[in-house]
């Protein structure tokens, strides 16, 4: 089926990756990261407040008193600018501590959907994988953490910010889609390269699950929750729009 025929499903996993989580067998893999990542969310929100209070107060501090309206212009593009670093510096935090918690729940719900059955995992088990998640981490990072650079230094240039951005939204949608897709890719031992070229030959769908992932992630307390969902979501999106191993 062309793909611009299926480009609403995406939500349709997340959907359902919602109730997936809330399945018996499945909570043990979210109680440990919800309280982790609850801890990372108020100490960035905390870190960033004081350091956009500061940063407004210092750059005011330089223009003359003639000029303070400019603080009414620049506050909606440093709070944007703020914003999208929280929203991607607690993105890259909370995905790094719950990375082997997220790939083994990932893995329980590709069993659960492909009607296999392995023993019970334990910690001890988690532990061993954490090397192996937090390289695979890494390599998500190295992938976005440049772009996103880029967008965000274009998003400061008056009239250029008009298209970068747009950009900048649609990069972040993007990378919601490749950041809990992964998971299971990486169960399947589909490289980060080849997991990415499979999902650039379905940008409609990728991008309809990224979008209601992205603004989840924004809502505050709703994030926490949003991102299991997410795991559990694309998990289900990946078997079934890629039934065939790649090549």
């Amino acid at each position: 089926m062309p793909e611009l025929i299926i480009p609403m499903r995406g939500p349709d996993y997340l959907r359902e990756g919602w109730n997936r989580i809330r399945q018996p067998g499945l909570k043990r893999f979210l109680v440990i990261p919800l309280i982790l990542n609850l801890g990372v969310f108020i100490a960035l929100i905390s870190w960033g407040v004081t350091q956009f209070n500061l940063l407004m107060a210092r750059l005011m501090g330089t223009l003359p008193e003639w000029m303070a309206f400019i603080e009414w212009l620049l506050w909606p593009l440093f709070a944007l600018v703020v914003l999208v670093v929280l929203f991607f510096g607690f993105s890259v935090v909370a995905n790094l501590i719950a990375s082997p918690f997220y790939g083994f729940l990932a893995e329980k719900v590709a069993e659960q959907e492909r009607g296999l059955v392995s023993p019970p995992t334990g910690y001890k088990e988690i532990l061993l994988v954490v090397p192996r998640s937090l390289g695979r981490e890494l390599r998500k990072i190295s992938y976005y953490l440049p772009r996103l650079i880029g967008l965000l230094l274009l998003t400061l240039i008056p009239v250029v910010n008009l298209v970068s951005s747009p950009l900048l939204l649609l990069f972040g949608v993007w990378m919601m889609a490749v950041q809990y897709v992964d998971y299971q890719a990486d169960n399947d031992q589909v490289s980060f390269i080849d997991m990415l070229r499979w999902m650039r030959g379905r940008r409609t769908l990728a991008l309809s699950f990224g979008l209601p992932v992205y603004f989840g992630m924004l809502i505050p307390l709703v994030n926490l929750l949003v991102m299991p969902a997410a795991v559990a979501g694309s998990t289900l999106l990946w078997i079934r729009e890629r039934p065939q191993p790649l090549p």
